[in-house]
């Protein structure tokens, strides 16, 4: 949406056209990301971008697609500025499509402001680490992975694995954990089916997650174009909420692999030179724009947290995608094939994941003061008991020693009573944490090493109950 109709330059012919693509004469001054109106022959008026400036020719991509073009009659007037999204508090419960236009039926936004959907920087010297937690309600996020306000924490994923559960699991259930404070969701769905998107529609209808969540909707059969600008319109009305409206902003982004192969479309439609797997070489610093959104400000209330979903192409992490993603990103979570085949949800692989700024948002007066050592206790016993379970794929389970089939049932009961939850089942980071003790009981005492005594003693099940 944008703040003006003002028609500063007109083109004089358009040379060809290649699918939505139109390559016209070079337009004086026009600039990179620029909004035109493509005026054809019939009277049609569609809205189009500027991907591609020269001396020579003005490529433009036109939003919805164009069938026919009349080469001669047919002109393209410019605006003289880039995309901008309509905001104001009203947004707040809105679904919007890949341009930022109402589909819920509602009438259209009564803009407070239109602010440029490519953002603007934050000033390096102005911004606040990450720290404070969110909320998700998954135990397996919650207890070893945490998600930090102003973190960017990325789920990698693959065909067939339930990213699209467990995406509105968290639009369901996040949450920051004072009350005073208001926490919104903004969610972007990236290309995606009619059928998924009917599924994120009516989760976010049913579950009352609505009223506090931004949607922006594009599907699979939409334009190209509208992908690249998707992302880009959620994070802009993330930054209006948080910076504007003082509210901690969640922003996530599925599926960022497809806006990864838009980008790759539009760069061999462009005839740009291929880097690795035919993606264009600045894809990073593209992704890179987008990240770097996410953060905390000083002397601003809010924060931006950013949780980009991606399918990993033949669940191959060092892809290009999820491997200049992980540069990027502080940390990932990373779901496994081999948990989802016993029936495991969410299936989330503990070793492959992390939260590396996990430590700024646990602990006393944030969590629980004992967050930290039952995470890494846990980590501990899952590793050892897994290691076991391969030894006892050779030699039997026989063969092992009392304390070894100790920890390979505690393995098993982990990946059943703390990974495992309710698709419905919001969890208490206290709940989380307290599911871990239970584990721990199971233990030798004398095992629990990376525990002081001052805290299994307060929280261990058979102490804590007779108290």
């Amino acid at each position: 949406m944008t703040s003006s109709s003002l028609y500063v330059k007109e083109t004089k012919a358009i040379k060809r056209t290649k699918g939505s693509l139109l390559v016209a004469e070079s337009i004086p001054d026009i600039k990179f990301g620029e909004i035109v109106d493509v005026w054809l022959s019939s009277g049609e008026v569609k809205r189009g971008q500027a991907i591609d400036i020269s001396k020579e020719v003005t490529v433009v991509q036109v939003f919805g697609g164009v069938s026919e073009v009349d080469l001669i009659g047919s002109k393209i007037r410019c605006k003289g500025e880039t995309l901008k999204l309509a905001v104001s508090e009203d947004i707040l419960g809105r679904i919007f499509n890949g341009i930022g236009e109402p589909i819920d039926g509602g009438p259209s936004v009564v803009p407070e402001d239109y602010l440029d959907v490519n953002g603007l920087p934050i000033n390096p010297a102005g911004r606040e680490p990450p720290a404070e937690f969110i909320e998700t309600g998954i135990s397996a996020i919650d207890g070893l992975n945490a998600l930090v306000r102003g973190q960017k924490l990325p789920i990698f994923s693959g065909s067939g694995l339930p990213h699209n559960r467990i995406v509105a699991q968290i639009i369901r259930q996040a949450a920051v954990k004072r009350k005073e404070e208001q926490f919104a969701i903004v969610f972007a769905a990236i290309g995606v089916s009619y059928d998924d998107a009917a599924f994120f529609m009516k989760n976010l209808e049913q579950t009352g997650a609505r009223e506090r969540t931004v949607a922006f909707i594009n599907t699979a059969s939409d334009p190209v174009i509208e992908r690249i600008s998707t992302p880009r319109l959620a994070l802009t009305a993330g930054e209006y909420l948080a910076w504007k409206q003082g509210m901690h902003v969640l922003v996530i982004l599925a599926d960022m692999t497809n806006y990864c192969e838009a980008l790759r479309e539009l760069s061999a439609m462009r005839e740009e030179i291929p880097s690795r797997r035919g993606y264009p070489g600045y894809m990073y610093t593209d992704l890179a724009t987008m990240y770097e959104r996410a953060g905390r400000i000083f002397g601003k209330g809010g924060s931006v947290t950013i949780m980009p979903i991606l399918t990993m192409p033949d669940d191959d992490i060092t892809h290009p995608i999820p491997d200049l993603t992980g540069y990027i990103t502080e940390g990932q979570i990373v779901l496994s094939r081999e948990l989802e085949r016993k029936g495991i949800y969410p299936p989330i692989d503990v070793f492959l994941s992390l939260s590396r700024m996990m430590k700024e948002g646990i602990g006393a007066g944030k969590t629980r003061e004992d967050h930290n050592n039952v995470f890494m206790q846990l980590y501990a016993a899952y590793a050892e008991g897994c290691n076991l379970r391969e030894i006892s794929t050779i030699i039997g389970a026989e063969a092992l020693g009392e304390r070894d089939k100790i920890y390979l049932t505690v393995a098993d009961r982990f990946e059943r009573e703390f990974i495992s939850q309710g698709e419905f089942e919001k969890r208490k980071v206290e709940e989380t944490l307290d599911t871990g003790w239970e584990l721990f009981s199971a233990l030798p005492e004398e095992d629990l090493k990376l525990i002081g005594e001052e805290l299994i003693k307060k929280y261990l099940p058979k102490y804590s109950e007779k108290t």
